[in-house]
């Protein structure tokens, strides 16, 4: 099997960021973004997507977590598109039901080309710590944009903690699912004959 690895850089007015991606890891991470809850999300997603993952990000921090939060999803989806290449052999789709105590996460993807982004529910409260709980949301519209994924996210539950934390796991478990390499499949996933 090819190396599915990926580094990407970002640098603007408003964050410098840095990340490595290993699809076939081990879910060792490695994470620095200023918003503890944020890192403990990206450790939770490479822990539960077998991903390697390293992240570091200085962003504008006194004015809010938007763009260091949002600049982490473009740049990770980058890397999760570098990383996947002609996406020759992949399973492609994939879905997951991940709970947390009282709360559930659905998400269901296709590694498609084609980026879209559904989202269903609303969080419970709007701060987790330093952390927007809608900011999850946008993240995961910003790495499915950039990776080029069809992603559908549903959440429910009484905590945004517990909501936040059950789609980050969700999202990852799917993704694992769906970039896997299916020995039986030589060719890309597609009648098309590519993604």
């Amino acid at each position: 099997m090819t190396d599915r690895t990926a580094a990407a850089t970002r640098e603007t007015a408003e964050t410098e960021i840095e990340v490595t991606l290993d699809l076939d890891g081990d879910g060792e991470s490695t994470v620095d973004t200023g918003i503890g809850f944020f890192d403990h999300m990206l450790e939770a997603f490479a822990k539960h997507g077998l991903f390697d993952l390293t992240v570091r990000c200085d962003g504008d921090l006194d004015i809010d977590d938007h763009h260091t939060v949002e600049d982490i999803g473009i740049v990770l989806g980058e890397c999760l598109a570098d990383a996947l290449g002609d996406k020759r052999g992949i399973v492609r789709y994939a879905d997951r039901a991940v709970p947390l105590d009282e709360a559930v996460a659905d998400v269901v993807v296709d590694v498609s080309g084609r980026p879209r982004f559904y989202f269903d529910g609303a969080f419970s409260q709007p701060y987790i710590g330093e952390f927007t709980s809608d900011m999850a949301r946008h993240f995961a519209e910003s790495l499915a944009l950039n990776a080029g994924l069809t992603l559908h996210l549903s959440i429910e539950g009484e905590n945004a903690h517990h909501e936040v934390e059950a789609l980050f796991k969700a999202l990852a478990r799917s993704l694992d699912d769906a970039t896997r390499v299916d020995d039986r499949r030589s060719d890309t996933p597609s009648t098309k004959g590519e993604l």
